[in-house]
């Protein structure tokens, strides 16, 4: 068991008194989903790549997923780019945490997320279903897809689509054409 603050919401709820298990509620909702209060540490190894080598893998990671399109694999790992830009995955994951301020996976589904919209709008695409875009740009299935496109839009990949789609003009009243009222 966890000390001070650090300690577990859970282990608080079950090692107090009986008496106490009646007290207040939302520690026993927390407790029962066995959530724990969140622990800040300090990640060191994001300092150990230097600024030169950082900047190198920057580049070799987005000419990869970016240029490369790597992203569209649907089973392309950090371990597997680490393997590709000649690194390690903490080096990699080193760089995408300080240079983009994401993980891995973020990183990816974000190029993905940017090509989908781009599908989205595009008319050569309008009979794909949401599976096709979403197998198309390297999501291994729909809710993957709508879950990281929620989180990076704010709206789901249907109401952006129908968004973007274009809207029917009104129909014009057409203007009466002026005839010569001159006689003649």
């Amino acid at each position: 068991s966890l000390v001070g603050s650090e300690m577990c919401i859970r282990d608080r709820y079950i090692n107090c008194s009986r008496k106490d298990r009646n007290g207040p509620k939302h520690l026993i909702g927390m407790a029962k989903y066995n959530i724990r209060e969140k622990k800040t540490k300090e990640v060191t190894y994001l300092n150990l790549v230097n600024p030169e080598l950082m900047e190198t893998l920057e580049n070799r990671i987005i000419d990869y997923i970016g240029n490369k399109k790597m992203y569209k694999e649907k089973a392309y790992s950090a371990k597997r780019l680490a393997y590709d830009i000649g690194t390690n995955t903490r080096y990699v994951s080193a760089v995408l945490n300080v240079r983009f301020g994401m993980n891995y996976t973020s990183f990816v589904n974000r190029y993905r997320v940017s090509e989908a919209m781009q599908i989205l709008k595009d008319d050569r695409y309008r009979g794909m279903t949401m599976e096709d875009v979403s197998s198309m740009v390297g999501f291994a299935n729909r809710q993957s897809f709508y879950a990281a496109f929620y989180r990076f839009e704010g709206i789901t990949p249907r109401q952006y689509k129908l968004s973007s789609e274009p809207k029917p003009e009104k129909m014009k009243v057409p203007e009466p054409i002026e005839q010569d009222t001159q006689e003649q």
